[in-house]
């Protein structure tokens, strides 16, 4: 996605913002929404990526102390052309992952520990794959910011809701309070729709070319959807406008691709990447990852699909 795109996005998210200040407490209030919510873009630049980390317990972990996992980053890292980004574990049992950074300098990928005990290290390679590819679109930025942004709006709206029933501070009333808290997150929430359904498509497709095999994050996909539909992920269940950035939407009470959904629907991405591999097969296991060049198609750990997890 284009940096004028984000700036666009930005701009939106920052005159929802501004309509909701407005709302509360006139031109004074758009005002002072307006200040700070260009407070919240640039804290959300620097700072937004440690915040989600922090969000969700994520603890960094290197070669010496989770190794398997590090090595496998470091290994698809370099068949994508990126830097080494910083590894993070959450304990979490439901399965997932994200990718987040300002750029591919200063990015990270994080999974929980849920997704390395129940994928074999094929498919966790497909997964981390996916997230690198987040990161080489330069997705990370925009999907973070937004989880930020959408979240104040959130609040935003809940706070007016102290404010409505009072029309002396011109404030909204009772009937617009109510209004604003619903209208208000759901278009924030639509915003990040809009973004994510797309950016998840492009995703598993330059994934499943980084890795060389489609199927392998086809099969993660299926087990991961599968797996959050019955286990539950708490944290997220308190921060649905991180959803997003998840491999898979870690909300309970999703399975349909239609408008309020932040993810295309499991069956379609698989959908896409059989379509992909038989395209893969078709010109003899390789097809480029962009006009720029080609990465080698063939799995760097041969062709056979490993029943296990990946730690043993």
């Amino acid at each position: 996605m284009s940096y004028f795109k984000t700036a666009i996005l930005l701009a939106g998210l920052t005159g929802l913002f501004m309509g909701v200040g407005y709302l509360i407490g006139g031109a004074t209030g758009a005002l002072i929404a307006l200040v700070i919510a260009a407070a919240t873009n640039l804290f959300a630049y620097w700072n937004s990526d440690r915040m989600v980390l922090s969000m969700y317990g994520a603890h960094e972990v290197d070669q010496r102390t989770a190794p398997d996992l590090f090595n496998l980053v470091a290994e698809l890292a370099g068949r994508a052309g990126l830097p080494m980004p910083r590894v993070f574990l959450m304990d979490e049992p439901q399965p997932n992952a994200f990718a987040t950074g300002r750029n591919p300098q200063n990015a990270a990928v994080a999974v929980t520990t849920g997704l390395v005990q129940s994928v074999s290290r094929e498919e966790l390679a497909g997964v981390i794959s996916h997230e690198l590819a987040h990161i080489r679109n330069h997705d990370t930025l925009l999907m973070t910011i937004t989880a930020t942004i959408a979240g104040a709006i959130s609040m935003l709206a809940q706070f007016g809701m102290f404010f409505g029933g009072n029309r002396d501070n011109n404030g909204p009333g009772i009937i617009g309070s109510i209004a604003m808290m619903i209208l208000a997150p759901l278009g924030a929430m639509l915003v990040q729709m809009a973004i994510s359904r797309t950016r998840e498509y492009a995703a598993d497709d330059l994934g499943a070319r980084i890795c060389g095999q489609p199927m392998w994050l086809a099969s993660a996909l299926s087990k991961i959807a599968n797996a959050a539909h019955v286990v539950p992920n708490p944290e997220a269940e308190r921060n649905p406008a991180t959803a997003h950035m998840f491999i898979i939407n870690p909300l309970s009470g999703h399975g349909m691709d239609n408008l309020f959904t932040t993810h295309p629907s499991t069956e379609n991405r698989i959908a896409a990447l059989q379509q992909l591999a038989a395209e893969m097969g078709a010109h003899g296991g390789t097809l480029s990852v962009n006009a720029r060049g080609n990465y080698p198609r063939r799995s760097p750990w041969g062709r056979t699909s490993a029943s296990r997890g990946p730690w043993g």
